[in-house]
């Protein structure tokens, strides 16, 4: 029976049931009930609200201590929390508070029923919590109804022991109250205890629960909440990867689908801002172009009414924003400035996310601003900065960068104007900023470096020293947190000497006639405005230091002088000339110190020298590792030096002496291998001696020095340590397996993550893989084997050892019944499976390949956890790069017999083979009984002319492709010719199965229909190459573009061939074109002015030959025939023919000519143009847009004669 069959049947049972019959309220309920379950899946309000009003009659009848009041009590806060959530009217979500908390009251502790009342009351108060954020907050960030919406879970988790169906469903609910609370109250052991119940939630509810995309949803919000408390990108990694899960088992159509594609995108957006604009990695674009995308498709689910379009708006425009600022693309601004807009209005004054709005706005107009300088922009910006900032709640997580941003335009309007009420703010905004940034936040820097810059101009206006001072003493934490090698590590340096110089020039003219000494230092202190001279007036401010030690004696001056100098070194490295001078100064420096250290004189450590021990550590290590990498002597001599001053700074007794004591003996170590001095490697044996007896036994730095101890004995007692010659090739064990270990590392990770050992049988991932060749005879044997070898020797015969042992074998088949999957071999040996189907024919591929002599193996079947969204996009993405790195492909026909034919193999029709066949450089065909096609004996059949022949013919593909093809864009209306009459399980796989082919990599969104799947793939190849020839097709148009065909079988027809040029058709332009040689002239000028196509935003940006259609006669039609047939003039033209399925219903406006012009050669230009063309018929629509129309056949055009081409207009088309 069908929701409206049960709810007409219970109305017609409560019809049957007159007003004071007994049963009568069992009736109201029921049918309550079955309009509630009508509207929970068709969503008809009207159902929800008579089911309300029936509770409540039902309630009446069920007066204080009936036994079943409580039934309708839970119906009714049921209704109320649904209709809210679909209304989002504030007296519904109390009315259900109210109803539960009454039903609550009539369910003592043993109860059946009182989880359902706790579970509702938590659910209304978690709603109210959302609904009124901005209202209830107190001082202190707590918030009543959510706090007792966790206490409500716990007693509700309380009552499911272990064992209990609904114990899963309870620690998710607590799990998901307490991430809440995090987010608003900061507290780590809600976090904490969040992650572990959502982990032991999803143990109850494995693969397949219908509660297990809520909870890897759930996880993934813990992971983002950590980020956004911690900065971790690990984190936010594993909230990407939880988020992708999630959406693959929220299908398109599922009530969370377009929610989980929103918070996906979100995830996407904060992970390009962290890794893109923090470190400036470029991949990091990938994931802002996937969270447009997803935007976009989540935005279309939330239409105008949806209650999620508001925060659907929200997001996307974000993400737009930033890709503005990346890409610089105006259309990008304008749309964020649309779509926050629209999102304003959703959220009016009181609502608890206006602030994101006003927020957006004000940073799109203050980006526009910077991109433009209209000055109105600004204003703007710091109009809605404000609103924005009066609206946020005090602790909401996103008022530090509402405190941060408006902050900025009220400095930049400062410095417009020079107005210092607006500098007064901006540097308060900036330290409430700070505030709630603590030590560890990943923006602290970001501050930092913004609030010293405020103090530093309103110091440069009213010399307020106190402001100068505190500009100092906030480029001192800046450059705490950026050490060598950070992207901003510089330019902090830079403005901290900035502000140094400045406040030394204060000092010296303040000093007065008794400073002239002082005055003169000063004006030998460069000011600095550029690394070089930052690094110069380093050097002179700690020589000024140094002289002011001299004479007054106070440890402080000398301890900054040592720090200053340490900051000039880190801007001059080894090669410059001017390091050696300030190396030689900090000698001095650190001499003295060290003295007084001895002395007891002033011995404690100053926060400056402890900045400087941590930089010149820092730096001691940049130096070695850039050793390594370049092999410069004299960077590993500097190396040592510093180390040496490190130790002289922090002698015996400091917390760290130990290990600085290693760090010495590394670099000794790493010396007397180049050099051979026996002093060096003598010394790093004592130095380990005495870390050793500072160390306990268990302690990992004791490890760690005990090892380095044994290796440098090691080499002390060999006898090759008297010739030098002999020394500079010797290396030990350990440091072999490390080169070793390095190079098996990098030759994994072009390799896939799981591979089948074929001696074994078994499923390795890459540390099994390490451990098979670590415990083998082959590391052993190259082990012992390249210890005497040349340094450039040993590395080549290690790669080349390395290489042949992880050589490994592709598979490539027609999947069949019965393919076992990760899960079906995982920890087991395939050859003690039963050969049942895909097994046998597993076991069939690992033994074959094992007999060629190849240990690795790899099966799409089993070596992907299809479960997992991220590998297997990872997968799709480097699939074609596998195939070509493997050594060999073997490929299964299962189909054809021993001494059969492989022409009509199965193998040949399906989509992913065929980046399988023109990817790897060796393949060898199987038949059914696994010998080799043909009987022939080669190692690759690519290289038999015979198969290859065959091949061929069997594919549609040229020789030269098939042993020499090359991924990219180019002649891609061939590539899509070849894969046209191919096929795939998933229907949206016909275009990922192509992604390796075209070297494009775009995300993989299983779900999506196959004729967006195929859209996005054609519109990135427009868009990268410009080739307009995939628009030459016949069948069906896509709804992702009127251009692209809806299914990939339309490129099957061959487009229209282009005759050779004929004598007379040469001759005959020739003749005529001296008469018309201004107006070829010209024709040649526009053409070569045309820019190429483009695709973006779902629209194609076509130049090309417009003709305007004149006049579409329809000819005669048969009654008995199923198509029409049409007569069309259009200018320039000759007339045409065309023959539809179905009729043309307006008349076509234009006809564009798609042909692929060569402008080269005016003769052969025009000799190309009077041809006949494949053309396009295009319908005019509303605002200057075009549509393709009449895609079902191909239309070839032809220009009337010459005086028609050259008259004929360019034009630039917007086509949708």
């Amino acid at each position: 029976m069908d929701l409206t069959d049960e709810v007409s049947h219970k109305r017609a049972e409560l019809e049957g049931c007159r007003s004071g019959d007994d049963g009568r309220d069992v009736a109201l309920g029921n049918l309550a009930e079955a309009l509630y379950d009508r509207f929970q899946t068709e969503g008809k309000v009207d159902d929800v609200d008579e089911a309300i009003s029936l509770h409540r009659a039902a309630l009446e009848l069920r007066p204080s201590g009936h036994p079943e009041r409580c039934l309708s009590l839970y119906g009714l806060a049921l209704c109320f929390l649904s209709r809210y959530d679909n209304r989002e009217v504030v007296a519904d979500m109390e009315e259900a508070v109210t109803f539960g908390r009454e039903g609550l009251g009539l369910c003592p502790l043993d109860h059946r029923d009182r989880g359902l009342f706790l579970n509702s009351i938590a659910f209304g108060l978690c709603k109210k919590f959302r609904k009124h954020t901005a209202i209830r907050y107190d001082n202190q960030g707590t918030v009543a109804d959510l706090d007792e919406a966790v206490m409500l879970r716990r007693a509700a988790l309380e009552l499911c022991p272990l064992g209990h169906p609904s114990r899963g469903a309870a620690l998710g609910n607590l799990a998901f109250d307490l991430g809440q609370r995090f987010r608003e109250q900061a507290a780590m052991c809600d976090l904490d205890e969040a992650f572990k119940l959502h982990r032991t939630a999803l143990e109850l509810h494995p693969c397949g629960h219908p509660q297990q995309p809520l909870l890897l949803y759930g996880l993934a919000f813990c992971f983002s909440s950590r980020y956004d408390n911690q900065g971790a990108v690990a984190d936010l990694d594993e909230a990407v990867t939880l988020g992708r899960a999630a959406l693959e088992l929220y299908p398109p159509g599922h009530s969370s689908h377009g929610a989980a594609l929103s918070n996906l995108a979100f995830d996407l957006g904060k992970r390009f801002k962290e890794v893109f604009e923090q470190i400036r990695q470029s991949g990091a674009v990938a994931d802002l172009e996937e969270a447009v995308t997803l935007g976009r498709a989540a935005l279309e689910l939330c239409p105008p009414g949806h209650r999620d379009h508001g925060p659907s708006l929200s997001s996307l425009a974000f993400d737009l924003g930033k890709r503005f600022r990346q890409q610089a693309a105006m259309r990008d601004l304008d749309e964020a400035f649309e779509l926050h807009q629209a999102a304003l209005v959703l959220r009016p004054f009181g609502h608890p996310q206006r602030f994101a709005s006003l927020y957006g706005l004000a940073v799109c107009f203050s980006t526009r601003y910077r991109n433009q300088g209209v000055v109105a922009d600004l204003e703007e910006a710091v109009s809605l900065g404000c609103a924005a900032l009066e609206c946020c709640p005090p602790t909401c997580h996103g008022r530090g960068y509402l405190l941060h941003n408006f902050a900025c335009d009220l400095l930049t309007r400062s410095k417009k104007y020079g107005t210092i009420h607006d500098l007064d703010e901006a540097i308060e905004l900036h330290r409430a900023a700070l505030t709630l940034r603590p030590m560890g936040h990943l923006r602290r820097l970001s501050s930092l470096h913004s609030l010293a810059f405020c103090l530093s101009n309103r110091y440069d206006i009213q010399a307020v020293v106190a402001d100068l001072e505190e500009a100092v003493m906030l480029r001192y934490a800046g450059v705490t947190l950026c050490p060598l090698g950070h992207p901003l590590h510089a330019e902090c340096l830079y403005s901290l000497s900035r502000d140094l110089w400045t406040t030394f020039q204060r000092r010296a003219l303040m000093s007065g006639s008794g400073g002239a000494r002082l005055v003169r230092q000063a004006a030998l202190v460069v000011r600095p405005t550029n690394n070089a001279r930052a690094a110069s007036s380093f050097h002179a401010l700690s020589l000024h230091l140094w002289d002011k030690f001299r004479k007054q004696h106070v440890i402080p001056d000398l301890d900054e002088a040592i720090c200053l100098a340490t900051y000039a070194l880190e801007l001059r490295l080894p090669k410059r000339r001017s390091y050696a001078v300030s190396v030689e100064k900090l000698a001095v420096f650190v001499g003295e110190r060290a003295q007084r250290s001895v002395q007891g004189t002033n011995s404690h450590e100053s926060v400056m020298l402890g900045r400087a021990v941590d930089r010149l550590c820092a730096l001691g290590h940049h130096l070695k590792d850039r050793f390594r990498n370049q092999h410069m002597i004299a960077d590993l001599t500097e190396a040592i030096r510093l180390h040496r001053f490190v130790l002289q700074l922090c002698p015996a007794g400091h917390t760290g002496h130990s290990s600085n004591l290693h760090d010495l003996a590394v670099c000794l170590v790493e010396r007397f291998h180049d050099t051979a001095a026996v002093g060096d490697l003598d010394e790093a044996i004592s130095l380990e001696q005495t870390a050793l007896a500072l160390l306990v036994p268990g302690d990992p730095s004791y490890e760690i020095s005990k090892d380095c101890l044994e290796t440098c004995l090691q080499m002390k007692i060999s006898p090759q340590v008297s010739r030098v010659s002999s020394i500079r090739s010797v290396t030990t064990e350990y440091e072999v397996s490390q080169v070793i270990r390095r190079v098996i590392f990098e030759t994994l990770e072009t390799m896939p993550v799981r591979l089948l050992h074929t001696q074994t049988g078994t499923l390795c991932d890459r540390d099994a893989q390490i451990s098979h060749f670590v415990n083998g005879p082959q590391y052993k044997q190259l082990l012992s084997s390249v210890l005497s070898y040349d340094p450039v020797e040993r590395v080549c015969r290690i790669h080349t050892v390395v290489s042949t042992c992880f050589r490994f074998v592709m598979f490539s088949h027609h999947w069949g019944e019965g393919e076992p999957s990760l899960r079906d071999i995982q920890g087991r040996t395939i050859y003690d499976m039963p050969p049942n189907g895909g097994v046998k024919k597993l076991q069939k591929f690992c033994l074959t390949t094992f007999k060629r002599g190849y240990l690795w193996a790899w099966s799409d079947t089993c070596c992907i956890d299809k479960t997992s969204s991220a590998e297997l996009q990872e997968a799709i993405g480097s699939m074609f790069g596998w195939y070509r790195r493997s050594h060999l492909t073997i490929v299964y026909l299962a189909d054809v017999p021993e001494s059969g034919s492989f022409d009509s193999s199965q193998w040949f029709e399906r989509g992913w083979t065929l980046q399988e066949l023109l990817a790897p450089a060796s393949v060898l065909f199987y038949t059914r009984n696994w010998s080799l096609y043909q009987n022939t004996e080669c190692s690759n059949h690519k290289t038999d002319g015979v198969v290859l022949d065959a091949l061929a013919r069997a594919t549609g593909i040229a020789s030269r492709f098939l042993t020499d093809f090359a991924p990219g864009t180019d002649d891609a209306r061939s590539r899509l010719q070849w894969a046209s009459s191919r096929r795939t399980t998933r229907p949206e796989d016909v275009a990922y199965s192509l992604f390796g082919i075209f070297n494009l990599h775009l995300p993989v969104l299983y779900g999506e229909s196959a004729e967006f799947a195929l859209g996005r793939l054609l519109a990135e190849v427009v868009s990268q190459s410009g080739d307009i020839s995939i628009l030459d097709w016949v069948g069906e148009a896509s709804t992702f573009h009127s251009c692209f065909p809806a299914r990939i079988t339309s490129y099957r027809t061959l487009p229209l061939p282009v005759p050779p040029p004929d004598a007379a058709e040469q001759s005959s332009i020739t003749s005529q074109q001296s008469v018309s040689s201004n107006a070829v002239r010209k024709l040649c000028r526009s053409l070569n002015k045309l820019p190429l196509p483009r695709f973006m935003n779902r629209r194609l940006t076509l130049p090309c030959f417009s003709h305007r259609v004149t006049a579409v006669r329809q000819k005669g039609a048969d009654p008995l025939s199923p198509t029409y047939m049409y007569e069309i003039q259009a200018s320039g033209l000759r007339p045409l023919e065309i023959t539809l399925p179905e009729g043309l219903e307006h008349a076509a406006s234009s006809l564009g000519g798609t042909v692929k012009l060569d402008a080269a050669a005016t003769e052969q230009l025009l000799v190309t143009l009077r041809r006949p063309f494949s053309a396009l018929l295009l319908t005019e629509l509303p605002h200057n847009e075009y549509k393709r129309i009449a895609s079902s056949i191909l239309i070839a055009a032809q220009p009337i004669d010459l005086a028609s081409i050259l008259q004929r207009k360019v034009r630039i088309l917007n086509i949708v």
